[in-house]
């Protein structure tokens, strides 16, 4: 085991999958000369060259459209965007080619392309810089959205990424890039559309997701501390898909739900997530599923107002004091 930052995670990831396979390449903004603009890619110039390491213009939807057509002919582009804010120039791109395409030519063209960026509530970028797309790309047949919380599951699932014959929307927030975690040395790949319990408890199921974990797991050690309410806290890592598997087993051995998540309540990410559960084991639940969410509104700039829209830990455990009616 070593002890990596996400970024430096991130970074092992494409470099190793290009390494292994030399059809691999890396295009966005900022990419090869300036080492990326959150230094992911540092380095990889040099050793791999400007063939595979390519800076592109301010232009999201012209390259994303070649990393398409790459991808169609038999490459497996990894296509950054500077910040996901800026995928919504591309979308055209990304939801009605990269999507469709494996389903519309019946099969004939695979799309093995990764677009990947930071995103998120990061302090200080107002609301053009500060989206949360994953509940848009997730509604997308023909899409795989993963969001890794660790530095370890950063760098496990970019490589299933990679690998993968489909496009997949890889979201990294932007706050976690400086995190450090424990990461297993050698070939270290992450099932995509497998849920990982970070914390095992009895009493209620918290699932949550990127930077939310954060929150989640410190709300869970306060209740076990201050209520003796034992949580037990998911990270889904996979958005789509979804392992609605193991949410539902954690469930049916607590019989209580919490979804914690950045994103924004109305037609959230958490919303889908409920009805899915509900539609499955409504019986089994002892207490509505309650939903920690970001406030409904525009992104602010103040630092302060950005805060106060998060899920945070007197959230959370709010939530959970209700659903365990204390």
């Amino acid at each position: 085991m070593a002890e990596l930052t996400y970024r430096v995670a991130l970074n092992q990831a494409m470099t190793e999958e290009m390494e292994r396979d030399d059809r691999v390449f890396l295009m966005g903004e900022e990419v090869a000369q300036y080492d990326g603009a959150y230094k992911v890619s540092q380095g990889m110039l040099k050793q791999f060259g400007e063939r595979r390491i390519i800076d592109a213009p301010i232009s999201e939807e012209g390259f994303a459209g070649i990393g398409i057509g790459a991808a169609m002919v038999g490459l497996r582009p990894i296509i950054e965007f500077m910040t996901f804010s800026f995928s919504l120039v591309a979308i055209d791109q990304i939801v009605n080619n990269a999507a469709n395409m494996r389903y519309m030519s019946g099969g004939q063209f695979a799309v093995p392309i990764v677009f990947r960026g930071s995103s998120g509530m990061a302090g200080c970028l107002a609301a053009t810089h500060s989206h949360r797309p994953e509940a848009w790309y997730a509604q997308i047949p023909g899409l795989t959205v993963l969001m890794p919380s660790t530095p370890a599951d950063a760098k496990g699932l970019l490589k299933a990424a990679i690998r993968s014959d489909d496009p997949v929307i890889f979201i990294e927030h932007e706050v976690l890039y400086g995190d450090k975690g424990e990461v297993p040395d050698g070939e270290h790949v992450v099932p995509i559309g497998k849920a990982d319990v970070k914390r095992a408890g009895g009493d209620v199921t918290l699932i949550t997701y990127s930077r939310s974990l954060k929150a989640t797991l410190a709300a869970a050690e306060k209740l076990a501390a201050d209520e003796g309410i034992d949580a037990e806290v998911i990270d889904l890592r996979s958005i789509r898909p979804l392992d609605l598997d193991t949410l539902l087993a954690s469930i049916l051995k607590t019989h209580r739900a919490v979804i914690v998540e950045e994103d924004w309540p109305y037609c959230g990410l958490g919303a889908g997530i409920a009805d899915r559960i509900n539609q499955r084991i409504f019986d089994e639940l002892d207490a509505p599923i309650r939903r920690v969410a970001s406030k409904d509104a525009p992104i602010p700039y103040n630092r302060r107002m950005e805060a106060s829209m998060l899920p945070n830990v007197d959230r959370v455990v709010a939530a959970v004091k209700d659903v365990c009616y204390r």
